[in-house]
């Protein structure tokens, strides 16, 4: 099982989209300063997540949310 996430940073106007098999540790690693591509937009709160059978369809899913129709609908998620 593959799980499709966005994350908000709370003090920046930044979205991340990813996915991962374990989330809660994922989200750690952002918060912590232990991914180089979020590092600086620390720290960051839940604000989608998707469960996918496989790597194919979640990676599907993961550039739908990357795209601008997809982060136009996270905005609205995190308002």
């Amino acid at each position: 099982m593959i799980i499709v996430y966005a994350i908000s940073s709370l003090s920046h106007n930044y979205i991340y989209v990813g996915m991962t098999k374990n989330l809660k540790n994922r989200i750690n690693r952002h918060n912590n300063g232990r991914e180089k591509t979020t590092r600086f937009y620390a720290p960051f709160k839940l604000i989608y997540s998707e469960e996918c059978e496989n790597r194919l369809e979640g990676r599907k899913r993961e550039k739908y949310w990357k795209s601008g129709v997809g982060k136009e609908n996270l905005r609205k998620l995190e308002k």
